[in-house]
């Protein structure tokens, strides 16, 4: 990392407090690489004045004690590295990363100051080992040092006695306030944290820590009505219901218990479209309107469509199982990405799609602007009666460039989250079964699916806010 001088620090912060421009701006004017850095500069001499903008050149030591409490801080609070270091005055808040890393790391003795230099070596004993040590010389010696191998390996045996049963029962190491050593002989802490190697700062520090509350306890039960409720939310959808009800709390909080708690989504996995549409030029294909300008703020201005394939299964009379298929035909508003119609069938058809046109054309009427409805180059969108429909509604066709899905892509990422939430993973027997399973997920799709573009709220939330306004 370059080194700056005093004088240009703070000819930077004078140029951001006069008005001259950005971070990102300034960073550019005086070569710095991030504009993060001109943010630090400001926010240090705002705090501490020109003492923030000093590098000091001697290496400051923290006491033990300090270091615990800068910890506990950053752990107990939503405050960023750089928000912590302004607050308790220090201008390296790098070096609070690296305490809070050795921490979970190593625990509280991570935190205690080295020793320079090499290591002692310890000096060999002068009394010989037991193998070759006289007993009839040595008497009281050679019994202490045969207590002392005795109590060592009791404690050993009992350790690790403890620690099957642990695994056995399944009980948490973290819950268990009592010793882990379970015995009938009374052992003294100090062997047990010597054989085991422990440190006793540490031992103490969680002992005190084993009484306390969980803080994040209510918060949990939060999270898992809400999983309970949306079995597909991750942690940032999660985050938004919080946020709806009135909840402020860190998005890496929630993740954090979110990952402690096990409720990571496993249902998204890649999988690749297999039905297409596309037979070649079977009528006239419409140029492309949209252009990927995906957004809009007028409800019902342009919609898009687009077919996709599901499977499910059948067994026969004679026990054997056929795969059979099904249709879905999706019209979708990208003002508030709420499905206004579809049609389900077994066999793509262009009696569905007209269907499912027909309804969209009816909700969309109210729109005070001409209508767009867009597709790719499928054969059904390509056939007179489709083209003429929209025709005699008064309202442009759109289709996507041959060969190219990301012309419409809002309503592929629709198919993929759908299918990843609802399909993927499930067996379905029977066409009724999937059909209604479909509808379902649509219903809940537009009325409960929150989106962070849409200010956490769902589709349907989304367009009564618009015609309230």
């Amino acid at each position: 990392m370059a080194k700056y001088s005093f004088e240009f620090k703070t000819n930077v912060v004078q140029a951001y407090l006069n008005g001259e421009g950005s971070y990102g701006y300034l960073a550019k004017k005086y070569g710095i690489p991030r504009s993060e850095q001109v943010h630090r500069w400001v926010k240090s001499y705002e705090n501490m004045g020109n003492e923030g903008l000093i590098r000091s050149e001697k290496k400051e030591n923290y006491s033990f004690d300090f270091k615990l409490h800068v910890v506990e801080l950053y752990l107990t609070t939503e405050a960023s590295y750089q928000e912590l270091a302004l607050s308790i005055g220090m201008n390296n808040p790098p070096l609070i990363t690296k305490w809070v890393n050795d921490f979970r790391i190593a625990g509280p003795d991570a935190l205690r100051s080295k020793r320079k230099g090499r290591k002692r070596t310890m000096n060999k004993p002068k009394t010989t080992s037991t193998d070759t040590l006289d007993p009839s010389n040595h008497n009281e010696k050679y019994i202490k040092q045969l207590e002392d191998e005795l109590l060592k390996l009791k404690i050993e045996n009992a350790y690790l006695k403890e620690l099957r049963r642990l695994r056995l029962e399944g009980i948490p190491q973290n819950k268990k306030r009592e010793s882990s050593i379970v015995s009938e002989d009374p052992f003294k802490l100090k062997d047990i944290l010597a054989i085991t190697g422990f440190p006793k700062a540490t031992y103490m520090y969680w002992q005190k820590r084993f009484d306390k509350e969980n803080p994040n306890q209510e918060l949990e039960e939060k999270i898992l009505e809400i999983r309970k409720n949306n079995k597909d939310f991750g942690y940032r959808r999660i985050y938004g219901e919080l946020k709806k009800q009135g909840l402020v709390v860190n998005k890496k909080r929630v993740q954090r218990i979110i990952q402690k708690l096990g409720l990571q989504v496993t249902s998204f996995t890649r999988k690749s479209r297999k039905y297409s549409s596309y037979k070649g030029k079977v009528g006239k294909v419409a140029p492309n309107r949209i252009h990927r300008r995906f957004e809009t703020c007028v409800l019902h201005q342009k919609i898009v469509t687009d077919t996709s394939e599901f499977k499910y299964y059948e067994v026969d009379k004679k026990g054997k199982m056929h795969i059979k298929k099904l249709y879905l035909d999706p019209f979708m508003d990208l003002c508030n990405r709420e499905i206004i119609s579809y049609s389900i069938s077994q066999r793509p058809s262009a009696v569905s799609i007209m269907q499912a046109l027909n309804k969209a054309i009816e909700i969309t009427t109210n729109c005070k602007y001409r209508r767009t409805f867009h597709s790719d180059q499928g054969w059904a969108y390509q056939m007179k009666a489709y083209t003429h429909t929209l025709k005699e509604n008064k309202i442009f066709q759109s289709m996507s460039r041959k060969g190219n899905c990301h012309d419409n892509s809002v309503m592929e990422n629709f198919f993929g989250i759908m299918k990843q939430e609802m399909y993927y993973g499930e067996v379905y027997y029977s066409y009724e079964e999937l059909k209604l399973a479909i509808e379902n997920y649509i219903k809940y799709y537009n009325e409960r699916r929150i989106k962070e573009k849409l200010g956490w709220m769902s589709p349907v939330e989304y367009r009564h806010t618009l015609l309230a306004a």
